[in-house]
């Protein structure tokens, strides 16, 4: 709730979740990892082990092997690198674990940190298209293999 249920969290997303709505969340990143063998991780703090956030893959197009990453950190742990590591991570195990051809990624025209975020871990920009829970039309884009330089 501290995450998915903040609206300063996901006021760019698909606003606050009710408990239920946090349940039923939680249940289909669990069914994700069962059928594809990736989710939305969770995310701890090595030294508190306090939770910041989750991130991790969606199936975008599954036969395509192109997987779609995502973040989302509680608000007192923005801005301190947190979301960029984990999203390097997610990248690097899509591409060798899960044999990703490639990564998508977008977020909400306003979110400038994302923005930032992807374009450091070596995204590229490519087209913008509608996000329905949002009804913004968003930045869009794509990672390759060869872009994060793993051999």
């Amino acid at each position: 709730m501290e995450l998915w249920g903040d609206p300063e969290v996901t006021r760019l997303t698909s606003g606050p979740l009710t408990p239920a709505q946090v349940h039923t969340r939680l249940s289909e990143e669990i069914a994700c990892h069962e059928r594809y063998g990736f989710q939305y991780w969770p995310i701890f703090l090595l030294d508190s082990g306090e939770h910041v956030g989750c991130c991790g893959l969606q199936p975008r197009d599954p036969s395509g092997h192109i997987y779609e990453l995502g973040y989302q950190l509680r608000r007192s742990h923005w801005g301190q690198g947190i979301a960029r590591e984990a999203a390097a991570a997610a990248a690097y195990f899509a591409f060798t674990a899960c044999q990703a051809k490639a990564l998508f990624a977008g977020h909400h025209p306003s979110n400038d940190a994302s923005r930032r975020i992807l374009l450091a871990v070596g995204f590229n920009y490519t087209h913008h298209e509608l996000y329905p829970p949002s009804q913004a039309m968003e930045p869009c884009y794509l990672l390759t293999r060869d872009a994060l330089d793993i051999g």
